[in-house]
């Protein structure tokens, strides 16, 4: 691996989609730095009047603005340039935590979800426009993105509500966002709603209480079938349409197979060329070593002196993966499915075995790898163009500073301190890693970072080519608050009713859904 210098950072630092910029935001200003060679180009001074806490911090898809937002304001910028800036002041109630803030499919949308399910808004910069839905149905942080979606290249809107104890599907045409059909779908208490990838099919679950039952409707919002779990069980699962339901689904990124997992040991695989049930994936209580699957089991060192050492060893005899001690009450099911790029392997994990990773090869439907740590996983990513490139993060004291790279060609998940190479050898505060979403040309890069700094890791060699960030990339030397010591002429602020996106092509044609909406209602 190749470290590159450290930089400031703060709890809001966040890489650009593509790779190529980190933002990060200190008390009076936004920093902007490029990758490819970390120096600064753009320092965002903030209003005195822009009060936090700050509770969203993001990147627009086109990694041409920034979003900071507190519970009073928005205020979206341009990341490397001064061409634009806007705010929306009081998006939802005084006094409010928004519950879900962020960007829509294009620059100009902004989407706010109210505390208590109030409205589900949407902010047009471009139009200077505002589109409000009363009654989103699923309001809580972690579960508000899941009750709106929205279609790839046409970027219309889905929308989950609920009005008077029934739920209702509604589907918004862009840029408008004006109604374009509605429907009361047969469930009792639906849990998310969304697109596949190629935008043919809008699916919907039900709630894991009422059993499974998962809903697929075309493009125009017709239902074309309805899956009720599978059709003939194996005897061991007898009574597996008395248990709970649907927990979790994921599309690959092909848009050829979504995986559905539920409360079972089991993943229900689909074949999307006949929307069909083409395979089940069962996770084995033990674990056999063969020449197809590794093996890869964990080991801990203790240093005389400095952190702990993570290695990984082989299995050569069959074991049985480390079951979750800590619940008050037994739990099983799949929590997390995630399909690499290339769309030939998805990771699972189950909610009975937190530390272990199940990666299955798609198109032979076999396991391939299992990953197996002391610790509980709290993140599995796949490199974003990379394929079979998997970033693993563990919870815990002896994990802090440390992730695990692994690809099926390596000897063992790679272990990544990140900490020595920090100012002072050690991390301070609760660390974070993401890939850096560079293309393909690219050596995989990450982006590691804790309470005060963070610096960018690459996977090659000292004899391979320079890393993305050069050769001679330095930081510039910053003040305790993170700010460059630079001048730089303050923004010039736009209120909120007169805010258009200036100096920014428009590329977002207007879009029509399918002849079929001529029967909307």
């Amino acid at each position: 691996m190749r470290f590159s210098k450290s930089a400031k950072s703060s709890l809001h630092c966040v890489p650009s989609p593509d790779g190529k910029y980190i933002a990060t935001f200190f008390p009076s200003v936004v920093n902007v730095r490029a990758v490819r060679n970390l120096e600064v180009v753009n320092v965002i001074s903030l209003p005195q009047d822009f009060s936090g806490p700050v509770v969203s911090f993001q990147w627009s898809p086109s990694s041409r603005l920034l979003l900071i937002a507190s519970s009073g304001e928005i205020r979206i910028v341009s990341a490397v340039d001064n061409s634009f800036h806007a705010s929306v002041r009081n998006p939802v109630a005084a006094g409010t935590k928004p519950a879900y803030i962020g960007f829509g499919p294009s620059d100009a949308e902004i989407c706010v979800i109210a505390a208590f399910g109030l409205k589900f808004a949407i902010y047009n910069l471009e139009l200077s426009k505002a589109v409000e839905i009363a009654n989103p149905k699923l309001f809580s942080p972690s579960t508000a993105s899941r009750c709106f979606a929205f279609r790839p290249q046409t970027r219309h809107l889905a929308l989950l509500t609920r009005v008077v104890g029934k739920d209702m599907v509604s589907v918004h045409a862009f840029p408008t966002r004006e109604l374009q059909r509605s429907w009361a779908p047969d469930t009792i208490d639906a849990q998310g709603l969304v697109w596949s990838p190629d935008g043919r099919w809008l699916i919907l679950w039900e709630s894991a209480a009422h059993g499974h039952k998962l809903l697929f409707y075309t493009s125009d919002g017709h239902i074309f079938r309805t899956w009720s779990g599978p059709t003939n069980p194996p005897a061991e699962l007898r009574d597996y349409a008395l248990g709970a339901g649907i927990r979790c689904v994921q599309f690959s990124a092909d848009a050829r197979y979504l995986a559905i997992g539920d409360h079972s040991r089991a993943l229900s695989m689909f074949s999307m060329t006949s929307v069909t049930e083409a395979v089940r994936l069962q996770h084995p209580a033990n674990l056999v070593p063969k020449d197809t699957v590794q093996i890869w089991q964990e080991q801990v060192g203790v240093a005389q002196a400095g952190p702990s050492i993570h290695t990984f060893m082989r299995t050569t005899q069959t074991i049985s993966p480390p079951v979750r001690q800590d619940a008050a009450e037994p739990v099983s099911g799949c929590v997390s499915i995630q399909f690499d790029p290339s769309s030939t392997l998805v990771v699972t994990r189950l909610d009975d075995s937190l530390g272990t990773a199940w990666i299955w090869d798609v198109q032979a439907a076999e396991l391939r790898a299992v990953l197996v740590f002391h610790g509980s996983i709290r993140s599995l990513s796949w490199h974003p163009s990379v394929r079979e490139t998997l970033l693993v993060r563990c919870e815990g004291d002896p994990y802090n500073g440390i992730v695990f790279i692994w690809d099926p060609l390596s000897e063992g998940p790679r272990t990544v301190e990140m900490a020595r190479h920090l100012p002072g050898g050690k991390s301070v505060g609760r660390t974070r890693a993401f890939w850096l979403g560079l293309d393909a040309a690219e050596p995989p890069t990450l982006f590691l970072s804790d309470a005060q700094n963070y610096i960018l890791a690459s996977s090659i060699e000292p004899e391979d080519a320079d890393p993305p960030w050069g050769e001679h990339g330095t930081p510039e030397l910053t003040g305790h608050d993170g700010a460059v010591r630079r001048e730089e002429s303050p923004l010039e602020l736009v209120p909120a009713e007169e805010a258009t996106l200036q100096g920014m092509a428009n590329d977002d044609d207007d879009s029509e859904l399918e002849d079929t909406f001529v029967h909307k209602r």
